[in-house]
């Protein structure tokens, strides 16, 4: 029976796939898993890029070796991808090359084009056709500058010899490849096509006013498909037979079709190497008045899910710092332990502006700023204050996402590594003074692509979470003073933080 499927999870810190069973009851089950780490290119102070050509390969890898491991190629109906979004890539139609590094979310190298554009009083516009506003974090400015750097870049794009794209539309391309290098599909899903500044939210297709105002010509873009369709064929040299590609979501929207959000008002969060919150709110999009963003949720046929989200842009990438940076520890679940063996913070905070500071403050030119320190401060608060700063950015969140109406979270649900660490979950849990859930299978944003795809093949009748197990849970228990107290500091940490970057 053909009722496994290939979920491909490329991330930015590493590939990964993993086959999913579809059960008797339509639930999905993990069965094998591969993952390969993916080397981070830091050129310049606030660049990151990884390498397009890496990707691949490690992506290429992992497949076949999950599909090894679960018994051949016979037993999968389908592929689905969920990716890092608004990560950038340019590559040679006819060759199917990359022309230059990938540049990566977290990148702030487009910051001054971004702070020229809005000092020429073009956000309204931009923020109202696509929900976003104008930042180094999407992926237009990206596009542009890699295109200033391809000899005739431009031309070339407009007569269809070089493509641009996300990393959906990477992978997609390259698994769909034709002799020569060529690939039989040019597509990204609408998920993604939403976190590039390019798209008009509401009718879900690119905009010739907004490819002029970025100067990304329109012919080199994909063509934007829904999340759960058959976006193409795998090219049968690969595994052995052609797979349809039949989901795809950037990883937030996955993780959101993983949790089973598909109700206006629901909302998880994803602690990775950023951490993204992101809350349903139903059939139309909504404006925020906080900075939020505007995006797509999913869509499904013609039906969409709109939602508004509040990017981290530094969760995990702080404790990787702690432990690669600076060596203070040797281990990331070593942080749990060392944070719990300090009675308090020590008054030590850290704003982990590494790559700028994101919602709801939008400051491309912060850095990481410590204040608070004493000649009692060690190791273990510095710890300490990258985990408690995951708590302090999510209330700043919530905090906006109430502003712009939305009623108060009761449940949060969370996923991604960091949700490991109990300690930092537990202050979530008082900071947000919300109950924090947190499911017993963690790969949510794998899940949610493995679900697209099979309902994109008729494997399930719609995307419905069932026998779910009990969730890990954490309820608030601080008091209300010495939560106001926390972050009042915290409040002054980040006035520190930005006065230091202007």
């Amino acid at each position: 029976m053909t009722k496994l499927i290939l979920a491909i999870d490329q991330g930015t810190t590493s590939s990964r796939a993993i086959a999913f069973e579809v059960c008797d009851d339509q639930s999905l089950k993990s069965v094998a898993i591969s993952q390969i780490e993916l080397a981070q290119h830091f050129p310049r102070s606030g660049w990151v890029e990884h390498d397009a050509a890496e990707i691949w390969t490690a992506t290429l890898q992992t497949c076949r070796e999950v599909v090894r491991k679960a018994g051949g190629v016979g037993r999968f109906a389908a592929i689905g991808i969920t990716n890092q979004r608004e990560t950038s890539v340019i590559w040679d139609a006819a060759t199917g090359e990359p022309l230059h590094r990938a540049i990566v979310w977290q990148d702030r190298r487009t910051a001054d084009v971004s702070a020229r554009m809005m000092a020429e009083g073009h956000e309204p516009d931009v923020q109202a056709a696509t929900g976003l506003i104008l930042d180094p974090y999407f992926s237009a400015t990206k596009y542009a500058w890699l295109l200033d750097k391809v000899t005739d870049g431009r031309a070339r794009a407009a007569r269809g010899e070089i493509k641009l794209g996300t990393i959906d539309s990477w992978l997609i391309w390259k698994l769909t490849a034709q002799p020569g290098g060529g690939g039989e599909s040019h597509v990204t899903d609408a998920t993604n096509a939403s976190r590039t500044s390019l798209m008009d939210l509401k009718t879900r297709a690119w905009r010739q006013d907004l490819c002029d105002l970025f100067d990304v010509p329109i012919e080199a873009l994909p063509r934007i498909a829904g999340c759960a369709e058959v976006m193409g064929h795998s090219d049968p040299a690969l595994f052995g037979r052609p797979l349809p590609i039949a989901g795809s979501a950037g990883d937030q929207q996955a993780a959101l079709v993983g949790h089973g959000a598909f109700r206006a008002g629901d909302a998880k969060i994803t602690y990775g190497t950023g951490a993204f919150l992101v809350a349903n709110v139903g059939a139309e999009p909504v404006a925020s008045q906080s900075r939020l963003l505007g995006t797509l949720g999913y869509q499904i046929g013609t039906d969409a899910a709109y939602a508004l989200e509040g990017s981290i842009f530094s969760a995990g990438s702080a404790i990787q710092w702690l432990r690669d940076g600076v060596g203070m520890i040797s281990e990331s679940r070593q942080s749990e332990a060392m944070a719990q063996d300090l009675k308090d913070n020590g008054g030590v905070y850290l704003v982990p502006g590494f790559t700028g500071l994101g919602a709801p403050w939008w400051k491309p030119e912060a850095r990481g700023t410590v204040i608070g320190l004493t000649r009692d401060a060690g190791p273990a608060h510095f710890v300490r204050a990258a985990l408690e700063a995951l708590a302090y950015q999510t209330r700043d969140l919530l905090d906006a996402l109430a502003a712009d109406g939305a009623p108060r979270l009761k449940t949060l649900k969370v996923d991604g590594g960091v949700t490991a660490n109990a300690f930092a979950m537990q202050f979530v849990a008082d900071i947000c003074q919300v109950t924090v859930e947190r499911p017993a299978f963690q790969e949510m944003t794998a899940l949610g692509a493995a679900k697209l795809a099979a309902l994109g093949v008729g494997l399930i009748p719609d995307l419905e979470p069932r026998t779910p197990e009990a969730p890990a849970v954490w309820t608030p228990r601080m008091a209300d003073n010495e939560r106001e107290r926390l972050l009042k500091g915290w409040r002054g940490a980040v006035r520190a933080a930005i006065i230091a970057s202007e």
